[in-house]
């Protein structure tokens, strides 16, 4: 049976555990995030399918199972698993996707190298997901791209099924066309995202870095332009817009331009705070740390997120405030993206170095000024050590939204708790109550987290309050709402909205 909805993610909607030699298909072990909002769509429809890549030994053998029927708490769907070989994953994902795109899509030139880009295999990726999408959607069906390694399959689809409504998110931050325009293939990615009906990112700064990016090489006229909405317009970001262009046109098309920005599902949040095992692992850290200050860093081992600038900070407010000395603690936890990749390894490397270096000028038998936490940390835990903890310290250099700093506001049911936030990370356009920090100013970080730390309990309190108001109310079903909502009159908006 065709599907009416069809979602394109590299990831698969499961995990796949192996029990008595037969492979058992489980829910994801955390329900917070982005996969179980995109299943949710799949009870609204009568039909759904969600297309991923499996790595396969031997993508011919007919024993590959390369479409199975699902049926779980969300509805029942198909999954179409493509099967890639070892060296299609290294050149399309790891090498192409990781290290030739992200480092434009953050801006750091400085990093990028074309050179080990296989541009014809991210092609036939491309193309793969595009032929599996057009084969699961029924007529006039809804599909929805999700970021940046699939770049090409809007353009693909449009080919093979003129019919379809296609939408896509871009989950990164989008540079402007003097970054973006770094990359050889920068016109062909342009008019795969244009043959969209619907361009979702994440803020409106991304929306009209792409408006640019696309007016530099191909002609391109903005129908519509908007003012920003309040909820969207911080003025302490770096990252505001004060309006945005909504809907362009292209070769007679009309694109909806649409900033809607991820959230995370607060009711799961607080439903864990609730929990007696959490009130009880709080106590226990607070405990611990006596009368020491807890800040919490938490991210992956990536360069744009600002580690070492943190450490080196931590660093100077330790020799310029003998007074903390014992006072605070920084538990930063950073894991790696992926091991195998040498920039992140000389990253992890850097941390641990310095984390060393500051531990062993500092630290004392009774404290240590860090904990460095290189392993995942199981979420129920992490919930308990946003509650515990007395600042969130999060200053990605650059970062296309930032999670963890909504996840740490949801989990603060106690209104207290100080957020210190970089204004590179997208999300920094909606928490204006955040206290605000430059990581590329040593003055700036270094005056944040101090001002942070001296915050008397009513400023705390009332910042808190307020940025816990934006994170319920664009939480991850606003965002998910907002983006099907952009496709008017469809059954699935209207269904989704009716809720």
């Amino acid at each position: 049976m065709p599907s009416d909805l069809v979602i394109v993610y590299h990831r698969q909607p499961y995990e796949e555990v192996e029990v008595d030699g037969k492979i058992e298909y489980r829910e994801n072990k955390s329900p917070n995030g982005i996969v179980p909002t995109l299943k949710s769509f799949f009870g609204r429809v009568d039909k759904g399918a969600w297309i991923a890549w499996k790595q396969a030994d031997d993508p011919s053998n007919p024993d590959f199972e390369q479409v199975i029927e699902i049926e779980d708490q969300y509805g029942d769907y198909t999954v179409s698993r493509l099967p890639l070989t070892a060296e299609q994953v290294t050149s399309f994902y790891h090498v192409s996707s990781k290290e030739a795109f992200w480092p434009i899509l953050h801006g750091f030139k400085e990093r990028y190298n074309y050179d080990p880009v296989d541009w014809p295999t991210f092609r036939e990726v491309n193309w793969a997901f595009a032929e599996a999408a057009a084969a699961e959607a029924a007529e006039g069906a809804v599909v929805w791209v999700h970021d940046y390694n699939l770049w090409l399959v809007p353009g693909y689809l449009r080919t093979l099924r003129p019919d379809l409504k296609i939408s896509f998110f871009h989950h990164t931050p989008f540079p402007n066309a003097d970054i973006f325009n770094v990359l050889p293939w920068r016109k062909e990615i342009l008019e795969s995202l244009l043959a969209c009906d619907v361009v979702g990112f994440h803020i409106p700064r991304y929306v009209n870095n792409f408006v640019s990016a696309a007016r530099s090489l191909l002609d391109v006229e903005t129908l519509k332009r908007e003012k920003v909405s309040p909820e969207m317009s911080a003025e302490t970001s770096a990252l505001s817009e004060q309006s945005v262009v909504t809907e362009l046109g292209y070769e007679g098309r009309k694109i909806r331009l649409q900033a809607s920005p991820v959230g995370v599902d607060t009711s799961y949040i607080e439903e864990v705070v609730a929990r007696d095992e959490t009130a009880e692992k709080v106590a226990r850290i607070k405990e611990e740390l006596g009368d020491a200050k807890l800040l919490l860093s938490v991210g992956r081992t990536d360069y744009t997120k600002g580690g070492i600038e943190q450490l080196e900070s931590f660093e100077r407010l330790l020799e310029t405030r003998p007074d903390l000395r014992g006072k605070v603690r920084l538990m930063h936890v950073s894991v790696a993206a992926n091991a195998n990749m040498t920039a992140y390894a000389e990253i992890q490397e850097q941390l641990e170095s310095l984390a060393g270096k500051i531990n062993g000028r500092y630290g004392t038998f009774e404290w240590q000024p860090i904990a460095l936490i290189s392993r995942p940390i199981p979420f129920e835990t992490l919930v308990a050590y946003y509650r515990a903890a007395d600042v969130a310290w999060l200053t990605p250099l650059a970062d296309g939204m930032n999670l963890v700093c909504k996840e740490f506001c949801a989990a603060r049911d106690d209104d207290d708790g100080v957020l210190v936030l970089s204004e590179f990370a997208g999300a920094a356009v909606e928490l204006a109550a955040a206290v605000p920090t430059n990581p590329f100013s040593h003055k700036s970080m270094d005056g944040a987290i101090q001002f942070a730390l001296d915050l008397p309990v009513e400023e705390r309190r009332g910042r808190m309050k307020a940025n816990r108001a934006m994170v319920a109310k664009q939480d991850i079903r606003f965002w998910a709402e907002d983006q099907m909502r952009a496709f008017g009159d469809t059954v699935i908006a209207v269904d989704f909205a009716a809720e």
